[in-house]
């Protein structure tokens, strides 16, 4: 399941972050499996960098204020966001699939569920830098607003294509799922965007409303790991 969310960041958020990411250090070739560093050709702003620890907290309370990414995801764990950066000379990251497990600053590790990316640069001002996602349903082509968010299973082959002109910024985190498989939080998604619309209709009282989001909240129970 691909979905995309507009306006995650507030337009102060994304302007404070840029700052934050143009006056940073950035260093070439970290954070990737030794198969995908082949393929790896970017900028990464290292975990000793003393802005990080603000970008990071800044982008968890932009996911955290989201009802729909919430519902969308139901997010267990997520990985400290990292930020990353496209230019003419470093420009691109080939084909390749996310790790299954990743280390968390406890000692840890977390089931990589979901992949996404924080769109930060506006997309006029850069050439090339989608983000092609290949699924069952085939090949899909991204390139948001800065300030989206797009999501996806960390079991797709994806890339991103060479950028030509200017510069792409972006964060992208991994997440562990309390609802492991695909299709499931796919139709738990789908039944709470219905739920939510009823809701605002008819209010919270009414009976068969009430059933049914015992029935998703029952299904949540059923579905879910911790």
């Amino acid at each position: 399941m691909i979905v995309s969310f507009e306006n995650i960041l507030t337009p102060d958020e994304l302007a404070a972050m840029r700052r934050q990411l143009l006056a940073a250090e950035w260093a070439r070739g970290i954070s990737a499996g030794p198969q995908a560093r082949q393929v790896k050709k970017n900028l990464q702003i290292p975990e000793q960098s003393a802005v990080l620890r603000e970008l990071r907290t800044l982008v968890m309370r932009a996911l955290n204020r989201s009802p729909d990414v919430m519902s969308a995801l139901l997010p267990f764990k997520i990985i400290p966001p990292n930020f990353n950066r496209y230019t003419v000379e470093d420009s691109h990251y080939g084909k390749h699939i996310d790790s299954t497990l990743r280390p968390l600053p406890d000692g840890s590790y977390l089931r990589t569920d979901v992949s996404a990316t924080l769109f930060l640069s506006d997309p006029e001002k850069y050439d090339g830098g989608e983000l092609k996602i290949i699924d069952t349903f085939g090949e899909q082509t991204v390139k948001l607003a800065a300030g989206s968010l797009v999501t996806y299973p960390s079991g797709s082959l994806h890339e991103v294509t060479p950028v030509t002109r200017g510069e792409r910024l972006g964060c992208y985190m991994f997440m562990q799922s309390l609802v492991r498989d695909t299709e499931k939080r796919r139709l738990l998604y789908e039944m709470d965007n219905s739920l939510r619309r009823l809701r605002a209709e008819q209010g919270e009282a009414q009976a068969d409303l009430v059933a049914l989001t015992g029935t998703y909240n029952n299904l949540v129970r059923m579905w879910s790991e911790c």
